[in-house]
């Protein structure tokens, strides 16, 4: 589990994140959505401790972020950041062998290799293994990262804005890829979310942020009504049932 507890962040006298407390439990996707400047991505970055504490406690399994050696939370929890910056003269079969560092340290195995090529499999890159990073698109190149993350071997998958960049097809196969890794792997994805819908179809639960607050959390079908969301984004969503999911009609 996942437990955050009081955090609140500023920069410069500017509140971003305001009294978080929320229990994340194993398995499953969770979803963080909201407007931009919610917070959704400080959130993320403070689980991952990608920056400093202000207040508050977050702990992963019982383990401190702000305390835990970096390697034991590394095997534990990955994040895929939202800038997704790389090495542009890296094969994308050398980028996925990355997430296999807190690991190895250095020393590949068998088994390191192998689950590089299963990662390259999941994420449909196996024809694109020898490519260099710089020669991808924005596309291929977020499927790379996602598929680094992923064969990193962690509990949780901490992703800000993974759907970034993807056609419509990819976009869907990400998210099917993610369900079923959640599904059948037990793992946990924890997911920075623009497409309300995609949140709407794959995740279990939704935590929808605004002004550095969580304003409401919960299942999709409690979570994304015409109430919530008015109070979340500020206008008023039409809202249709499809296959039985709420199907928010935002573009309209």
């Amino acid at each position: 589990m996942i437990l955050i507890e009081n955090v609140s962040l500023s920069y410069r006298d500017v509140p971003i994140l305001r009294g978080i407390d929320l229990a994340l439990p194993k398995g499953g996707i969770t979803a963080l959505v909201g407007p931009n400047g919610a917070g959704k991505s400080s959130l993320l970055s403070l689980v991952a401790r990608l920056q400093p504490l202000q207040t508050g406690c977050i702990s992963v399994d019982g383990m401190p972020v702000d305390t835990t050696p970096s390697r034991t939370l590394a095997q534990r929890l990955a994040i895929l950041r939202q800038d997704g910056i790389v090495a542009s003269r890296l094969t994308v079969r050398e980028l996925i062998g990355f997430g296999r560092f807190p690991h190895h340290q250095g020393r590949p195995g068998a088994l390191d290799l192998a689950l590089v090529d299963a990662a390259l499999d999941q994420f449909d890159l196996a024809a694109l293994s020898d490519r260099f990073i710089d020669t991808l698109s924005g596309g291929q190149r977020q499927r790379a990262l996602v598929a680094m993350t992923f064969c990193q071997g962690t509990d949780y998958l901490l992703l800000d804005e993974p759907l970034n960049n993807l056609d419509m097809f990819h976009a869907r196969q990400l998210m099917r890829s993610l369900r079923r890794i959640a599904d059948e792997a037990a793992r946990t994805a924890i997911i920075v979310l623009h497409d309300i819908n995609q949140a709407a179809a794959y995740a279990d639960r939704i935590v929808a942020m605004r002004d550095g607050r969580v304003i409401v959390d919960g299942p999709p079908a409690a979570v994304l009504t015409e109430e919530n969301m008015e109070a979340v984004f500020g206008y008023r969503i039409r809202i249709e049932q499809i296959a039985g999911k709420p199907f928010l009609m935002h573009h309209l």
